[in-house]
């Protein structure tokens, strides 16, 4: 068996297995890449794909559970970075659009796998478990933030969120999309948030953060 000299050759079967995964599936489509390319390129035989997963399907549905907990874990840093609910909606697509320039990217892992989903494939029920949380987040953060509509604020984010991914992958400038995405976000909270309401949670986040000693 070929082996290879990287990150996919160490750790558990397990581990080398979704590291294999991650980078065939994203690089090339999660129907495209067959077992024996994962299995040869993890370095391990095919019995510990099936003891480990059961099946290809499921470690499609491992493969992308690993990036959805990596999704929430990096919301929820961004979220206790900053202090009001509108810098924390901006830290989250700052942060998506650092991800956006960089050259790796090749559009979001979710979209893509179901892209290529059939009917009842396990990345459909883990993608869709994904945006409902994403459009729960930004829901959440739209009524902290004193929207007078958060669910249809925090569906309009969900979609940018989901659109700056897709543009980016599709458009050449990259940088503008980016610009555009970043426009369009202060734009709708503007909108939806009166200045007035905005300011008075700004500061009542404030005394609260005095009275924990922050």
């Amino acid at each position: 068996m070929k082996t290879h000299s990287n990150d996919s050759q160490s750790g558990s079967a397990r581990e080398r297995l979704l590291a294999a995964a991650d980078e065939l599936f994203y690089a090339e489509g999660v129907h495209v890449v067959g077992i024996d390319r994962i299995v040869e390129r993890a370095g391990v035989a095919k019995a510990s794909l099936y003891s480990t997963f059961g099946s290809k399907d499921e470690l499609v549905r491992a493969y992308l559970e690993e990036h959805f907990h990596d999704r929430q874990r990096r919301v929820a840093r961004i979220r206790a970075a900053h202090a009001t609910p509108r810098e924390q909606v901006i830290g989250i697509f700052a942060e998506l659009d650092g991800a956006l320039a960089g050259t790796a990217f090749r559009g979001c892992r979710f979209i893509m796998a179901t892209a290529e989903a059939r009917p009842g494939d396990a990345s459909e029920a883990v993608a869709e478990e994904y945006r409902a949380w994403l459009r729960s987040v930004f829901t959440d953060l739209a009524e902290a933030a004193g929207a007078s509509d958060p669910k249809g604020l925090g569906r309009q984010l969900a979609l940018l969120y989901d659109g700056a991914a897709v543009a980016a992958r599709m458009d050449e400038d990259r940088r503008g999309a980016a610009t555009a995405m970043r426009s369009a976000v202060l734009a709708l909270l503007d909108a939806a948030i009166p200045a007035k309401r905005s300011a008075r949670r700004k500061a009542v986040a404030a005394v609260k953060s005095t009275r924990r000693g922050e």
